[in-house]
């Protein structure tokens, strides 16, 4: 009894890594919220839900199309994204530059099943809702889609225009 005790706890040990580096198939909703992340990208940095400047709803569904094509915002300005998933099929919001996003969709299309979770998407379930809060700390236009493999490619894609705060 005592050996299978320690083979128990050997075998837990040897998986322990590999559910840690499990992710995007699990309920985000019910994750436990990581710190704020402080890492900038072009186009911003994650934001504090708690300063929020404006909230802006979003649907999608399966004719490959949010409910917004353009969204305008000032810079320094803190959005939360409701997402709202109308369709049947798994849909997602993804930020980022337009080149980033080209080149994430091309890599989701060779491995459709790769699965990420980074605080500028929002992978969202049909019926369901996720949210992204994002800081915009750059003027200009930056863009939005799904990464799912063909979504992009069907037209599933928006504009952020960032204006300068003057």
């Amino acid at each position: 009894m005592q050996i299978d005790l320690v083979r128990a706890a050997v075998l837990a040990a040897l998986l322990a890594p590999a559910a840690a580096l499990a992710h995007g198939t699990a309920d985000h909703a019910q994750k436990a919220k990581a710190p704020i992340s402080t890492e900038e990208h072009p186009f911003g940095i994650e934001g504090d839900p708690n300063k929020v400047t404006r909230t802006i709803k979003l649907s999608m569904d399966d004719t490959m199309h949010y409910s917004q094509s353009q969204i305008r915002v000032t810079q320094g300005d803190t959005i939360t994204f409701v997402v709202t998933n109308k369709g049947k099929l798994l849909h997602e919001l993804v930020l980022g530059t337009e080149d980033e996003l080209k080149q994430h969709a091309e890599l989701m299309r060779k491995i459709p099943g790769m699965e990420h979770d980074e605080p500028y998407m929002a992978h969202v379930k049909p019926g369901s809702t996720e949210r992204i809060t994002w800081k915009f700390t750059k003027p200009g236009t930056f863009h939005y889609g799904c990464l799912v493999a063909g979504h992009f490619e069907a037209g599933m894609k928006g504009s952020v225009i960032v204006a300068a705060r003057k």
